[in-house]
């Protein structure tokens, strides 16, 4: 293992003579994969997760969106090595000893990890290709080797397996790009490893705190509260509006940030004064592909905290189900009970400007959170949503006018098509 500090390799003899200390410099190593139960990883691949999601220590992120990545880059690490030694060992199996259960066993094993909801979708999807190989394979070799030995019970075992393990794979790989998985860590070991990382290697840099509620009103100065904003984003949660502010978002989009429940509560009274006076506002809404996410657009119509009663645009750039089902192999679907009962007490204007694929999507009780996403991701989302409906009024394809007079008097009411 590499020391972060002088790059010099420390082999594991090198690392238990010194005390878990790098040989050269002396620096402490927060993991020992040797010693770790279950994940194992080294301080290497903990640096660089580190620098990979905060863009080379240019954005600051939050803590969720560093598990996800960890959680993501762990369950890559744990995926089927040796796939092709498999098929091999298989092979032989078959031909050499005659073994068909050694053939059965191995392809219990792919089929398990396909199915497992601890691997991500390319993981399962790359485990169901080898099971149909595996499957082909078996096939094939046991036919040859049971008429070879002329034997009626290899013959008809081979073809069972083998037909079976081509049936279940073809069927996984035919299946919607929606299927939900679990996160492989849990929290507190997670936040575990921060501590020990920060404990021998300082803070993190960019890692953001969890958001503070400041109900004391900050004193702006007069000439800066004339003006207005040309475009607001309101997130669905602190964290996310955090995240956009401390990346200065909002001073390169000319836009005020805030979260539905208020954030940053010292400015938002006063904020709110600005951006109305602008008749032209636009209002960009931001949030999880959830039931409390769709919730959003309609509180933001109906409160009279926010515009209830003003004729003004709001696009909704995302997240919504239409999008996941549209592209989500990329996306970290997960699902809970409570999801789906939250999914089933959407009020009629919500589920109106839903379909009916949509709405089964969440009653299933699936979701995606946005900070799945890393911060450059969705920094460029908000972007290519702001630069592209500068077109609305050009009849953009991009975009979808959802809702109608009778939901949202004067309203214009806007969903993107993709997300990415």
């Amino acid at each position: 293992m590499k020391c972060i500090q002088c790059q010099t390799d420390n082999k594991l003899k090198d690392r238990t003579a010194n005390q878990g200390r790098c040989k050269h410099c002396h620096h402490p190593f927060v993991f020992e994969p040797t010693s770790m139960t279950g994940i194992r990883f080294t301080d290497p691949f903990f640096a660089k997760a580190i620098a990979d999601i905060s863009a080379n220590h240019t954005l600051f992120f939050t803590p969720k969106q560093f598990f996800y990545l960890i959680d993501k880059r762990l369950q890559s690490k744990n995926r089927v090595k040796w796939g092709w030694l498999v098929i091999f060992v298989s092979v032989c199996s078959i031909f050499v000893f005659g073994y068909l259960a050694i053939a059965a066993i191995i392809l219990a094993l792919f089929f398990n990890q396909m199915r497992s909801m601890n691997r991500s979708y390319s993981q399962r999807k790359k485990s169901a290709k080898i099971l149909r190989i595996l499957g082909i394979i078996t096939l094939v070799a046991g036919i040859i080797f049971s008429l070879a030995i002329n034997s009626f019970s290899s013959f008809a075992f081979s073809v069972t397996i083998g037909m079976l393990a081509i049936y279940l794979s073809s069927r996984e790989l035919a299946q919607p790009t929606t299927n939900t998985q679990k996160v492989t860590i849990g929290d507190s070991q997670f936040q575990g490893w921060l501590t020990s990382w920060r404990r021998v290697n300082n803070r993190i840099d960019k890692i953001l705190p969890p958001p503070q509620e400041q109900s004391t009103p900050m004193t702006i100065n007069p000439d800066v509260t004339a003006y207005s904003f040309d475009r607001l984003v309101v997130c669905d949660s602190a964290a996310v509006a955090q995240m956009l502010i401390a990346n200065n978002f909002h001073f390169e989009n000319n836009c005020a940030i805030l979260s539905i429940t208020g954030y940053p509560q010292n400015i938002f009274d006063t904020t709110m004064q600005m951006l109305r006076r602008n008749p032209d506002l636009k209002i960009y809404a931001l949030h999880d592909c959830s039931a409390k996410g769709m919730n959003l657009l309609n509180h933001l119509r109906t409160s009279p905290k926010w515009f209830k009663d003003s004729d003004i645009t709001i696009i909704d750039v995302g997240l919504l189900p239409r999008q996941i089902l549209a592209a989500s192999r990329n996306m970290f679907i997960q699902a809970s009970p409570e999801s789906a009962e939250a999914a089933k007490g959407l009020s009629p204007e919500i589920r109106q400007s839903l379909s009916a694929e949509e709405l089964a999507w969440l009653e299933s009780g699936n979701f995606v959170e946005l900070e799945s996403f890393s911060p450059q991701k969705l920094i460029q989302i908000l972007n290519r949503g702001i630069i592209n409906s500068r077109t609305l009024d050009n009849d953009d394809s991009s975009f979808i006018l959802v809702g109608d007079s009778g939901s949202y008097t004067g309203s214009s009411i806007y969903a993107v098509e993709s997300f990415g």
